[in-house]
């Protein structure tokens, strides 16, 4: 199928170039022609595992193709998606305004009937409001929108992409119904994605209603580490039974820093926004968002009990991208503990082995290290903000030589308590008690 792609981002890449290993004729536009002349060279603009391969397979079997020109997307394609952003406005509620606008664009040099797709994520009754917006347009072609939500994990994009759960559009038109099922039929069956057809609103408000209780399920797991440190348990093993249970599950209930990153918190927002409009308080919402500030707060306290004072020390922050695979900070729980402890009077100096420049970009008063080593040489505290693999390697016993002041804070519980103690130094976690350092002999 001729497929064009409209919008380049976390979304819009990925889906151009699953589609195009799948098989399809791929065009992607974006109005960013530095960005469009780097992906044509094979240069990524951000972090993604398996992107880059990903693409270049694309590139190179022609069946995938950069442009900032809509006309290239719209010119022949049976579907066209639209992956532009959907910004928070200053009343929480999402920006349509990419949306409408890029549907405009692709209705105005439509040169067959398609099907447009919304793949970003919008609120219940975006669709609707869409056909209502072209409607006032003369168009020559028949336009269909259905929507299509993506269901990618930042770091696992690709992955996600080529073997996804399952995949969920809204229409009311069979007709389009039948191009999309057709679009993603490799799969489907023995690709082992489920397909779900509902309308429009539904399966809108699914994407929406899917990302607020991944969100809840992290706010929950947090403030259980509070009662945990409270009662002098374990986080890790409470979710542990916890999600020994297959009505709960384990993913997503790990205590820490808190959920970061573009999607969660701008969707939690337009969530509630969305339900405030219809006339429901889901005040729920709300608390999640609050118990998400409540973890960066809370790791910051134990830093600063660790350190009695924080002006003249210097902190190790480990991990500054909003979670590993990626070098996406933005919102970054990582990057607003640095910024608390700045301000506090810290020296924090980051190191992160994807995010260092666009740490720099977010937190202009952030200093990066090149390495692990070089951001401990004579560190007070090494914060653990970020789980990458990379760091629960760490050799600590080289560490703690590195160090003036053997501390660690773990605010994503990936290290070994009992290791760390044993290489000299005092372990601080989050959700369970923390482990005095083991003097020699002990």
């Amino acid at each position: 199928m001729q497929v064009g792609i409209v919008g380049i981002g976390h979304v819009g890449l990925p889906t151009a170039a699953a589609l195009a290993h799948l098989g399809h004729q791929v065009v992607a536009m974006d109005s960013d022609s530095e960005k469009i002349d780097a992906l044509n060279h094979g240069s990524m603009p951000f972090f993604e595992e398996d992107m880059e391969a990903l693409v270049a397979e694309g590139l190179n079997s022609s069946r995938l193709r950069f442009t900032t020109a809509v006309a290239a997307v719209a010119d022949g394609a049976e579907v066209v998606f639209i992956c532009v952003g959907t910004p928070p406005r200053a009343s929480g509620e999402a920006n349509l305004q990419a949306v409408e606008q890029a549907a405009e664009a692709v209705a105005s040099v439509a040169t067959g009937d398609l099907v447009l797709v919304g793949k970003s994520t919008v609120p219940a009754g975006t669709g609707d409001r869409l056909l209502r917006a072209l409607e006032h347009y003369k168009l020559k072609v028949k336009l269909t929108v259905v929507s299509n939500p993506e269901f990618l994990r930042e770091g696992k994009a690709v992955y996600d992409s080529l073997h996804p759960s399952r995949i969920l559009v809204g229409s009311d038109s069979p007709d389009a119904l039948e191009v999309m099922r057709r679009l993603y039929e490799p799969l489907l069956g023995e690709g082992g994605a489920e397909w779900i057809q509902t309308d429009i609103r539904t399966a809108e408000l699914a994407k929406h209603a899917s990302n607020a209780f991944l969100a809840l399920k992290v706010s929950f797991a947090n403030a259980m580490a509070r009662v945990c440190e409270l009662a002098g348990a374990d986080v890790t093993l409470v979710a542990d039974a916890m999600g020994a249970d297959p009505r709960i599950g384990r993913s997503f209930l790990n205590a820490g820093l808190g959920y970061g990153g573009y999607c969660f918190p701008k969707d939690l927002s337009a969530f509630h926004r969305l339900a405030e409009r219809l006339g429901y308080d889901f005040r729920l919402l709300e608390e999640i968002a609050r118990i998400n500030e409540e973890a960066v707060e809370s790791v910051y306290k134990k830093i600063e009990d660790a350190m009695w004072n924080l002006e003249q020390k210097k902190i190790a922050l480990l991990g500054l991208s909003f979670k590993p695979g990626t070098d996406d900070t933005r919102l970054s729980p990582s990057l607003a503990l640095a910024e608390r402890l700045m301000a506090g009077g810290a020296e924090v100096v980051g190191f992160d082995p994807q995010a260092n420049e666009n740490a720099q970009r977010d937190l202009p008063g952030l200093k990066v290290a090149e390495s692990i080593e070089a951001a401990l040489e004579g560190a007070h505290c090494l914060v653990i903000a970020t789980d990458w693999p990379e760091f629960k390697d760490l050799n600590l016993r080289e560490a703690a030589e590195l160090m003036t002041f053997r501390a660690i804070v773990d605010a994503r519980n990936l290290l070994d308590g009992d290791a760390a103690s044993a290489a000299g130094f005092s372990y601080v976690p989050v959700g369970k008690p923390s482990i005095k350092a083991r003097r020699e002999g002990e």
